[in-house]
């Protein structure tokens, strides 16, 4: 068995034990789903580094940049604050 094979099979295993950890699955179901999870892992993970590579783009070419990650801060800061406080938005 070769390192590749070996990382391999351990990441999707961690990914199936995850699973099963977080929801309510059985690990019967999570191992015949991990195809599944596998592609959904991975769907994720290259949004991760495509959005990081434009925000990080984006950072280097603004005239700004500390205004910009002033604001980022701020948006997510404002989000914790009225979630901890228990705002709901209206539902229509």
């Amino acid at each position: 068995m070769t390192t590749r094979t070996l990382a391999a099979s351990v990441a999707v295993t961690l990914i199936v034990l995850g699973t099963v950890w977080l929801t309510d699955l059985s690990l019967e179901r999570a191992v015949l789903l991990a195809p599944v999870l596998v592609i959904g892992v991975a769907a994720v993970a290259g949004l991760v580094v495509f959005w990081t590579r434009v925000g990080w783009d984006s950072l280097r070419k603004t005239q700004h940049p500390r205004l910009l990650i002033g604001g980022a801060v701020a948006f997510v800061v404002l989000i914790v604050v009225l979630t901890v406080l228990g705002v709901q938005l209206p539902q229509e």
